[in-house]
């Protein structure tokens, strides 16, 4: 009985751990088109392909992880940790998608400003 107890938490705890293995990168800085120079708009949309890269990296590190929760949630034997693991994961994956929504239109809205302050 101690044997399963100590396997139960192992993997109880594994989701977790395995969730933790995958780091959401940091927003990048947006330049203010409205001021910025032609530079700083470049250097703004090197730094937005970085951060979807790695939005990338990071989303593809969840994916895995995402499918096996869901494989242990359909299990006859699913435990309230294993249907909380896979909704953080599910709800992760989710916000990785709504930022990088969010920075590519503020980033749009910001190439706008700069033709703007910029004709020609």
């Amino acid at each position: 009985m101690k044997s399963f107890a100590l396997t139960l938490i192992c993997l109880l705890t594994a989701g977790t751990a395995l969730a933790q293995d995958c780091t959401a990168p940091a927003e990048p800085k947006i330049p203010d088109g409205s001021s910025a120079d032609m530079q700083q708009m470049l250097d703004g949309q090197q730094a937005v392909k970085a951060f979807q890269a790695a939005n990338s990296e990071y989303m593809d590190c969840l994916d895995p992880k995402i499918a096996e929760a869901t494989e242990k949630v359909t299990a006859e034997d699913a435990s309230e940790a294993d249907l909380s693991t896979l909704k953080s994961l599910e709800e992760a994956y989710n916000a990785a998608v709504s930022r990088e929504e969010n920075v590519a239109e503020e980033f749009n809205s910001e190439i706008r400003d700069y033709k703007e302050a910029n004709p020609g």
